[in-house]
């Protein structure tokens, strides 16, 4: 059965299908022996051979990790800039793993690390309303009113955020500490929603994610997601989607 060439990838855990598209527009991807550059195009697996950078994919074996992300790293499986990335911790397993969202270069704390290309569509999409947690320091520290304006939503250029939920751990008189919870993932959302308010984000830290916390992992480190843990993530992501959809 004929299938999009970046779903089909994305199936075999070779990138996630974003990844997929970038490697076929890339001219990595070859059907038959031909470079296929349509991101578009339509494949029957079973009846032709596809190679990814010369290599014909197979059905690999699908891993899932959580990482506490150390500071200083890019979330990205591929940086041209030479940077560290938060896949470098990954090289000894031998495959081609890659991050389920992003968290910028100075911000740490938890993130999956996987080659599951349909479960990172699914919790990455906002669609499905993935549960995140971060504990927050910034100066000068939040007043209620402004506590109250973040909660309700902040109007930002893509649009307004979400509610969330704020709740002040620790205060002093140059900065505040925070743990905030949100249910999207807007670029550097924390940050620019804080700055809306006059308040600067100097620390930043993801807790909990999908609910999934860190536990005793520090930056740098990572464990292997169990089943339970793997299956509850598909099955969350399923039912979020029908709900979505029921409420459209």
């Amino acid at each position: 059965m004929e299938q999009r060439l970046q779903n089909i990838l994305a199936h075999a855990g070779v990138a996630s299908r974003r990844g997929a598209a970038e490697l076929i527009e890339e001219g990595r991807v070859k059907v038959d022996g031909k470079a296929v550059r349509e991101r578009g195009s339509r494949i029957d697996p079973s009846l032709h051979e596809i190679l990814v950078d010369n290599r014909s994919i197979r059905k690999e074996k699908k891993y899932y990790f959580l990482l506490n992300k150390p500071g200083g790293t890019v979330s990205t499986a591929k940086d041209t800039h030479d940077r560290k990335k938060i896949t470098d911790v990954f090289e000894h397993i031998g495959a081609r793993l890659y991050p389920v969202g992003r968290l910028d270069k100075d911000t740490t704390g938890a993130i999956i690390i996987t080659n599951d290309g349909d479960l990172t569509n699914r919790l990455a999409h906002p669609r499905y309303a993935v549960d995140k947690e971060y504990e927050v320091v910034a100066v000068p520290p939040l007043k209620e009113d402004a506590i109250v304006k973040l909660e309700s939503g902040v109007e930002l250029e893509e649009g307004r955020t979400a509610p969330c939920e704020i709740k002040r751990t620790a205060y002093g008189k140059d900065s505040g500490t925070y743990r905030v919870k949100i249910h999207e993932g807007k670029k550097r959302q924390i940050k620019r929603v804080f700055a809306e308010v006059g308040s600067k984000v100097v620390k930043l830290k993801r807790t909990k994610y999908a609910g999934l916390t860190l536990g005793s992992l520090k930056e740098g480190e990572f464990r292997e997601l169990t089943e339970s843990e793997v299956e509850r993530l598909k099955a969350g992501g399923e039912a979020r989607s029908k709900k979505a959809e029921d409420r459209g």
